[in-house]
């Protein structure tokens, strides 16, 4: 795997952006990536890590425009379950490090800078829960690893390749990331949420995005999902998908009630991958598209019977 060379400076986001996130008291961890001989631009990588470091991994892939904070409420129960729990920053968000040129954020760079951070993290035996860009991303790291993953749990998420009808919904809200002056983190994660979001929540997803260039990663993320044929990573996520309809290992999907874009998707994996035969699968009502907000605990509670299930197997 080859970290890819970028045309300008990385940000950090200052720690002191962080002071008031009150309710997530997991100490951050760091993993700088290195391409070994290949070169590049080194990145720093945020994560949490908790839990016994022999137990089971569950690996929680935030998407956009959203952080490792996303989880803090799933956190808690699987943990109590006995789990280890795994929660990166993606590139671009959280306390990882920031290009701050929006040419430098691609789809194919994202998967390669996490595909470098699972496999310097060494970390085996995980059950994957991916939502959003979580899921762009985590299923193909999945795919690229496979030795490394025993199960995996999708919500709100998929793998498109740019040749299925895009919803309208996702249209408006790639035409706001691209056009809109204005771009309120925070609040743009409150209009995902059916319940409401606090305004201390709103505040920590403001945190890792002190200015414009701090954003460029969220303003990027939309206009990144493969949706017309010609899309430069279909051929990479179609190869993706020969892999899934092959994938034998526990599949659930785990989609909310209320979310305009990826509703109806999980149809589409239960139907083609293997693994998802004879799941439980689950529609979590009165759920929008970030269910981790809306329905938290129950959410992991569905995870962790998931997981419980292969175990008793």
């Amino acid at each position: 795997m080859s970290l890819p060379t970028l045309s300008a400076p990385v940000l950090r986001t200052p720690e002191r952006c962080f002071d008031a996130v009150r309710d997530f008291p997991y100490t951050p961890h760091y993993l700088e990536l290195s391409g070994g001989s290949g070169g590049g631009t080194p990145l720093r990588v945020a994560y949490i890590d908790e839990g016994p470091r022999d137990a089971p991994v569950v690996l929680l892939m935030h998407g956009e425009p959203t952080w490792s904070y996303l989880y803090r409420t799933m956190i808690p129960p699987l943990l109590a379950a006995g789990l280890r729990v795994v929660a990166p920053d993606l590139v671009g968000f959280g306390r990882s490090d920031k290009p701050s040129a929006q040419r430098d954020y691609s789809y194919a760079h994202h998967v390669a800078w996490m595909n470098l951070w699972l496999a310097q993290a060494g970390l085996e035996r995980v059950t994957l829960f991916c939502q959003d860009w979580g899921s762009l991303i985590g299923l193909r790291m999945a795919c690229a690893q496979p030795q490394r993953f025993e199960r995996i749990a999708l919500a709100n998420g998929g793998l498109p390749t740019g040749t299925a009808p895009v919803p309208r919904a996702f249209k408006l809200w790639r035409a706001f990331a691209s056009y809109s002056p204005w771009f309120p983190i925070g609040r743009i994660v409150r209009s995902g949420c059916a319940q409401g979001l606090s305004d201390e929540a709103v505040a920590a997803y403001n945190a890792p995005f002190p200015t414009a260039a701090h954003r460029r990663g969220a303003r990027a993320f939309p206009r990144l999902v493969p949706i017309a044929p010609n899309d430069p990573e279909r051929a990479a996520n179609e190869a993706a998908w020969v892999q899934l309809r092959a994938w034998d290992k526990p599949f659930v999907t785990l989609f909310s009630s209320r979310d305009p874009i990826t509703r109806g998707g999980d149809r589409l994996f239960q139907a083609q991958v293997p693994g998802a035969q004879g799941q439980a699968h689950q529609t979590i009502r009165g759920a929008g598209h970030f269910l981790q907000e809306d329905r938290g605990p129950e959410l992991a509670q569905a995870l962790i019977a998931f997981v419980n299930a292969k175990a008793a197997l």
